[in-house]
């Protein structure tokens, strides 16, 4: 295929300015990015008792729970969704790579007038040159898309293992706050008998009486609303598994190790989030190489194979003709549409470079609250262990003291509920803590892998 020479200068030059501006303009994001993530040098807070763990479920060294996590990635409906979007990049992919591969059509055509039957059958095969890599490019931005999507799904999977460790420890939590609720109760229809026996000998008050049955009505519907939340909390986890069915739990808390902080940049970079969001920024680099070179001109081959006959027998092919055509097109004016397109690629990519600062410096912001988090709610569960200590002390005390008739009733009722008030605000403060650990593995990038066998580690 041959065309004259001011064509072809023509074109070369469109070439050369067309390659020049990509190379003046292109911004390495991934570069940016790259520098964003290890000029995070160091956390502020520094730990103590931490251990080095690879793996989520090393945080809580529990069979039962690891076993309800690898239930919850086969029937989880969310999770299964996201599977699903991963498995349509892969095949989105497939459809990409067909460009390269050339494209065969056949047909067959009947026609019938009253002079004769006419028969036609063709073949047909087209293929675009990958001149300038612009197929690969589309590819190569696919293959960006399924690491995105497989970041996507490790993170969905992440957070499911967390959200049921999560569970697990509410429910022993929702446990414990109803044993003291109905200590609370027993103590305060002990005094409410006590009471009562007083008053029968002239002893007491009626006044005395009545507090101490507001107070039980009132423990009594606290101890209500507790069980109701652990009914839910039981049938939440459940859910998580894809299930209807409650789950029940142990009423102690476990033993949550406190994932050691490394160095900020391995710790950032095993984070699916961060990776979904680089991945992202490397997809929009490449589409917006092939915005440019969509400038390019473009060659395609073509061929055809036709034979027209009186029957169908003779039609398929018996003395066809070849045809073989050689196309070169280059886009001279579009009305800017190319320009255009290549303005919402570059944005595309900036966007694409900023989500991922966000996510980065959300990333650095979560790790640095959970740090500061495990020594705040060490101080508070030592000086919480301190007031439950002496308030029991006190308790013991004026229980003695309204014995004798030296306080009463209101002054024993407001110790006794301070010493319960305490023990509910430790054990929450307990559960934050080891909640706040879970949080912490999640920040610093653990997650879980599945090995051939199909078991979560």
């Amino acid at each position: 295929m041959a065309y004259s020479s001011p064509l072809r200068y023509s074109v070369l030059a469109l070439t050369l300015v067309t390659l020049i501006g990509c190379s003046n303009t292109a911004v390495d994001y991934q570069h940016n990015a790259d520098l964003a993530r290890t000029a995070v040098t160091d956390w502020q807070y520094e730990q103590q008792d931490a251990v080095e763990l690879t793996q989520l479920t090393q945080l809580i060294a529990m069979p039962k729970l690891t076993s309800l996590v690898e239930q919850a990635i086969l029937q989880n409906p969310s999770l299964q969704q996201t599977a699903i979007t991963l498995q349509i990049a892969y095949a989105q992919r497939g459809v990409t790579t067909s460009g390269r591969i050339p494209q065969v059509n056949a047909g067959f055509n009947a026609e019938t007038n009253e002079e004769s039957d006419n028969y036609q059958a063709d073949v047909s095969v087209s293929w675009e040159l990958d001149l300038w890599q612009k197929i690969s490019d589309e590819v190569q931005a696919a293959d960006m898309d399924i690491a995105n999507e497989q970041a996507v799904y490790q993170g969905a999977r992440d957070a499911l293992a967390a959200n049921i460790m999560r569970s697990w420890l509410q429910i022993n939590l929702q446990q414990q706050l109803i044993t003291i609720e109905t200590s609370r109760l027993a103590v305060l229809e002990n005094n409410e008998r006590f009471i009562l026996s007083r008053y029968r000998s002239g002893l007491g008050a009626l006044e005395e009486l009545d507090n101490a049955r507001t107070s039980s009505a009132q423990t009594r519907a606290t101890l209500v609303d507790k069980q109701e939340t652990l009914a839910q909390n039981q049938r939440n986890l459940g859910l998580l598994l894809g299930q209807t069915t409650a789950i029940e739990a142990n009423s102690e808390f476990p033993t949550v190790l406190q994932p050691l902080a490394s160095l900020p940049d391995q710790d950032l970079a095993r984070r699916p989030d961060l990776q979904a969001a680089y991945a992202a920024i490397s997809a929009a680099q490449y589409r917006t190489d092939v915005a440019y070179k969509a400038l390019l001109p473009s060659i395609s081959l073509s061929a055809s194979l036709t034979d027209i006959a009186n029957s169908p027998s003779e039609a398929l092919f018996t003395s066809p003709a070849w045809s073989l055509l050689g196309q070169l097109t280059a886009p001279i004016f579009q009305g800017g549409k190319l320009r255009s397109q290549i303005d919402i690629a570059e944005l595309n990519t900036e966007k694409a470079y900023w989500a991922y600062q966000e996510r980065l410096l959300t990333a650095v912001n979560e790790v640095d609250n959970a740090l500061g988090q495990e020594k705040s709610l060490a101080r508070q569960q030592l000086h919480l262990n301190d007031a439950l200590t002496s308030a029991k002390r006190s308790e013991a005390n004026y229980q003695t003291k309204y014995r004798q008739g030296l306080v009463d009733i209101l002054d024993l009722l407001t110790v006794q509920q301070q010493t319960f008030d305490l023990q509910s605000q430790l054990t929450q403060a307990t559960y934050n803590r080891l909640v706040n650990r879970i949080d912490l593995g999640l920040a610093l990038g653990l997650g879980i892998t599945t090995d051939n066998a199909g078991e979560t580690s």
